[in-house]
């Protein structure tokens, strides 16, 4: 009769059974999460020591473009101050010529006026010419403009003047001021009297 007492287990009782988690499997959900959180940390460091070596070359770069900058512009002063060396120092030979001409002319003076003069006219002519020839040198020449068409590019016309027999309108007559150009490049436009249309009104 003791084994007839003895009961089967019910489905329920099984289902309970089948469904419990084992201690294994309930160690391994546990350290999933834990595992992921881990990733994600290590993730997050990671791309916060991407960011750092980003920044830090940002840094770089920009100090290294600042300082490139400040090496330009100090060529460029260096340029600057060597071509108005290289422009004025021809230039001091001419104003030697200048105060020899002006020291003969006042030494003559007290001899002889008119020799002093011609003293003086002498050695300004030599001066003229000298300085003109080192603006040639540098490339600066004196703008045509007496008999040639008035060119607003070149000339500016200060007034007009009634065009003499034979002389075409808008001819220069006459320089009032010379103008210079370097090349292509006008430094300042002559200042001219331009012959006036027959039925054109004289202007100042």
């Amino acid at each position: 009769m003791a084994e007839e007492m003895k009961t089967t287990p019910n489905a329920e009782q099984v289902n309970e059974t089948e469904n419990t988690p084992t201690p294994e499997a309930e160690a391994a959900a546990a350290e999933a999460p834990a595992e992921e959180e881990n990733d994600l940390v290590a993730r997050i460091e990671q791309l916060e020591a991407e960011l750092a070596q980003v920044q830090d070359k940002f840094l770089r770069t920009a100090a290294e473009l600042q300082n490139y900058r400040r090496r330009v512009e100090q060529e460029k002063r260096q340029l600057l101050e060597m071509g108005k060396a290289l422009a004025i120092r021809p230039l001091l030979e001419v104003l030697d010529d200048l105060e020899r001409s002006l020291e003969a002319a006042r030494q003559a003076e007290t001899q002889d006026p008119g020799a002093a003069y011609h003293k003086l006219r002498e050695g300004v002519e030599l001066v003229h010419q000298k300085f003109l020839t080192e603006l040639a040198r540098l490339g600066v020449e004196p703008i045509e403009a007496v008999g040639q068409p008035f060119d607003p590019a070149l000339h500016e016309a200060m007034m007009q003047q009634p065009a003499p027999e034979g002389v075409t309108p808008g001819t220069v007559l006459q320089e009032v001021q010379k103008g210079y150009r370097m090349g292509e490049r006008v430094l300042r436009h002559s200042r001219v009297v331009v012959a006036a249309p027959p039925d054109g009104n004289s202007q100042a």
